[in-house]
């Protein structure tokens, strides 16, 4: 059965599955680095081989038993503002540098603004107000899920493309950082795509209360980024 502009259902969500996923969509991630800037500057990273292993790091211990689990938990949640509040202050509550917290509710707050203004959901305009007037955070996994299950995108995806959306927003920045090439980059993409399914499906069944991101001297650079005299990206 077709939409009545004549669209079947399936083809509008993968469609607005694939502009979730594009570096297009106006949510900052060509601003933020991770972490990463001082990685680069530490001399931890110093070609695609050293790149590919950092953020294979992240996704295993960053994006996969936090943010995808935030992400499945608001997607469940996204017929009940108070629990999505919930799960926005969860995540907010366990993320460490400040860097982060700032960049993912500033990313989720445009993603919303984003939706609210070009859409009709009731759902994620009254949710967007409560984060608009700071009742609720706003955090980008949190908005992510809330949107992907609005627009009929199922959990799944919506956590496989935030991996995806990750990493190449992460290879931007080393392209600017490194100099990276766009064959290298590509390359550690498709590397990285059976290390981004594999984190999704391993951390399918972990609950919200159970998120748990060990990556230390992710959050040590973090904090240095934070005090740096010179800084090219925001995070």
């Amino acid at each position: 059965m077709s939409d009545v502009d004549g669209t079947e259902p399936g083809a509008r969500a993968r469609l607005a599955a694939f502009r979730l996923a594009d570096s297009f969509l106006p949510v900052g991630g060509n601003t933020v680095s991770y972490g990463l800037e001082q990685f680069v500057q530490s001399g931890a990273i110093t070609d695609g081989d050293d790149l590919r292993e950092v953020l294979e790091s992240y996704l295993r211990r960053q994006v996969g038993p936090c943010e995808t689990v935030a992400i499945r938990a608001a997607h469940a949640a996204a017929d009940d503002l108070d629990a999505l509040a919930q799960i926005d202050e969860t995540l907010r509550a366990t993320t460490l540098a400040a860097e982060f917290r700032e960049s993912a509710t500033k990313a989720g707050r445009r993603l919303l603004e984003v939706e609210a203004q070009t859409g009709d959901d009731p759902v994620i305009a009254a949710y967007e107000e409560r984060v608009a007037s700071s009742d609720a955070p706003g955090n980008y996994p949190v908005a992510l899920g809330l949107v992907a299950a609005r627009r009929g995108i199922d959990a799944e995806e919506a956590c496989l493309l935030h991996a995806h959306s990750f990493v190449t927003d992460m290879l931007g920045a080393a392209q600017r950082l490194l100099s990276l090439g766009h064959v290298t980059a590509q390359r550690v993409l498709d590397d990285l795509a059976p290390v981004a399914a594999d984190v999704v499906a391993a951390n399918e069944g972990r609950e919200i209360d159970r998120m748990e991101p060990f990556a230390p001297l992710v959050d040590v650079h973090a904090m240095e980024h934070e005090r740096a005299d010179r800084r090219l990206f925001m995070s």
